[in-house]
Formats: structure tokens, C-alpha cells, sequence
């Protein structure tokens, strides 16, 4: 583990260190630490490589330049940005009501009771290219969150089995250049925290990430090859009442307006019917309940709406 310096608030881990049993230990309390008092870290030997990272984005870049009316055809409003197409400027942060300076194409899991992909004619490589590595991030996210449950001494799959079956998505971003006539309150992305259970960022093509830290107030996060970035998300602070801590952060306009950048989350999400009451031991540990009874769907559906995706 590298501790947060100078040119990175967060810290970074290497996932090789979980199946070594004599870093398991050091890997499991340096992951707890950073996801209660940080909400980030960055995570190396995970097994992704940066090639097809870039192959997403490689056709994912033919799709994005495609005209507006092309795309929209992609567009689900029904499905609330969880698959297919969602314009530009059509999400905007909780509470922040100038839209975010964004599109993006989200891919779920393709199976179980959740709505069907949304494949483009347009792009047809993507079909082949984006569920590969949604299947791979699934199984980081699965080693990540066991490593979490023992850090906080609950059984390993306590919060790796709940995502069993859940409706996780990929979501491709495309930050275009900032247009002349754009809001001069939107940014990227405005300051907000993420819904779900934990987000794996894969290999943003540029800086603009930043994490807003009790001490440093905002953060630059930089963009480093080879390296996902981890955090904690509404969901699952909920579940172990504020005890992994979901931190705010944003992305912000470059300096050179012209320049566009991509990023790509897959945020993890438990089933729908997951209950996210407070566990007894985090309750316990956090000496009473911070937080109230709430199922992961009703969760979603409300916070879908807050940010202009519902309604």
C-alpha cells in the first residue's frame, strides 16, 4: 500500500496483496482504513488491462460522434439512464440544477429480471467489447467487498452476495468539449456521491477527478494508467451506518475547453429487495443508528429522481 501524498489524496492498493496470506492482513486493514476514513483508494493488480479499457472507448468514441438524432434512438427514458443512451445535459447532481456537462451509454448485465441491453446497429463492436468487462469488474467488486466485510468483522460474502443477481451497470461517459453556450454553474460533474453499494472507475482518459477530504478540502485525483479507483457509495454507507463512508467528489472542467475526456464506472449495485437497514454490529460500532430502514430499490427509484433521470 502507498499512502496519500503530494500528487495523490488517496491511497493505492494492490489486490495481488489479498491472496498473499502474509499481506492478506495488512491488504484487508490498509482497504478498511481508506474506505472509513478516506471513501477512496486506488486499486492495482486487479487483472484489467489498459487495452481493453481503451477498446471500450474506442468504439465507444465512434458511437458519441454519431449526430444527436442518431443517438437518441438509444435513448430508454423509461429505464431511467439504466441502459442505452442518455443526452447531453439531461442528469444534473442532487441539489445542483445546472445539468452536468456529460453523456453516456450504460450497459447491465444482460440477464436475471432486469431490462434487456440496448446494443446501437451504429457501433456493433460494442456488443462485443463492453460485457467482457463488466463480467471482470464484477469479480474485483466481489474481492473488494469481501475484504470490506472482514475489515468490519462480518462474514467475507456478508456484502459480496447481496450484489449476487444485482442490476450493476458500466456506463460509458463521454465529456465533450465544453460548449461556448454552456451554463457557466455546469461543470463535468457536478459535486455529489455516488448511489450505489461501491464504484470501480476504469481508466479515465484524463484528469478532472476530485475528492472532497475533511482536511485538504478539494482534491485532485489524477488519472493513472493501470490503476482503478474505488469508492464507497450512499448504499452501502447506509447498510454499515456511515461506517465506510461515501465521499463526495466532482469533475471538473478542464482548462482547455476543447479537450474532451472519458471515464468509465461500473457502479455496483445490490438486488432491488436488499434490505439496507443498519447492521447491529455497525450500529454497535458507530454507538446507535444513524440511519433508518430502506430497501435498495425504493433507494434507487428516489435518488434516480433527484438527479433528473425520473419524473
Amino acid at each position: 500500500m502507498t499512502s496519500p501524498t503530494a500528487e495523490s489524496p488517496i491511497p493505492v492498493l494492490d489486490l495481488h496483496d489479498l491472496a498473499r496470506p502474509a499481506e492478506r492482513i495488512r491488504f484487508v486493514d490498509a482497504l478498511g482504513r481508506a474506505l472509513t476514513e478516506v471513501g477512496f483508494f486506488g486499486l492495482r493488480g486487479h487483472g484489467i488491462r489498459d487495452e481493453d479499457v481503451a477498446a471500450v472507448y474506442d468504439v465507444a468514441l465512434a458511437f458519441f460522434l454519431l449526430p444527436d438524432e442518431v443517438k437518441v434512438r438509444h435513448e430508454r427514458p423509461a429505464l431511467l439512464g439504466q441502459r442505452g443512451y442518455t443526452r447531453f445535459g439531461r442528469e444534473h447532481a442532487r441539489d445542483h440544477a445546472a445539468p452536468d456537462l456529460k453523456e453516456y451509454f450504460s450497459v447491465g448485465p444482460g440477464e436475471g429480471p432486469y431490462p434487456p441491453n440496448v446494443w446501437p446497429d451504429e457501433a456493433p463492436a460494442l456488443r462485443a467489447v463492453a460485457p467482457a468487462l463488466f463480467r471482470r469488474l464484477e469479480g474485483v467488486a466481489a474481492q473488494v467487498l469481501e475484504a470490506a466485510a472482514v475489515y468490519l468483522g462480518e462474514p467475507p460474502r456478508r456484502f459480496a452476495d447481496l450484489i449476487d443477481g444485482g442490476d450493476s451497470l458500466l456506463r460509458i461517459i463521454h465529456y465533450p468539449p465544453v460548449p461556448a453556450d454552456a451554463d457557466p454553474q455546469s461543470v463535468r460533474a457536478a459535486a455529489h456521491e455516488d448511489i450505489n453499494f461501491i464504484t470501480l472507475l476504469a481508466g479515465a482518459t484524463d484528469d478532472g477527478l476530485e475528492v472532497l477530504t475533511n482536511d485538504r478540502g478539494w482534491q485532485a485525483v489524477p488519472a493513472a494508467p493501470g490503476q482503478l479507483v474505488v469508492n464507497v457509495g450512499d448504499m452501502l454507507q447506509h447498510l454499515t451506518n456511515g461506517a465506510l463512508r461515501s465521499t463526495t467528489h466532482r469533475v471538473v472542467n478542464p482548462g482547455d475547453s476543447r479537450a474532451r475526456r472519458f471515464s468509465m464506472p461500473f457502479f455496483v449495485h445490490p438486488r432491488s429487495d436488499v434490505d439496507l437497514t443498519p447492521l447491529p454490529s455497525c450500529v454497535a460500532r458507530q454507538g446507535g443508528a444513524r440511519f433508518g430502514p430502506l430497501d435498495a430499490g425504493t433507494f434507487l427509484r428516489a435518488r434516480l429522481e433527484e438527479i433528473g433521470l425520473r419524473g
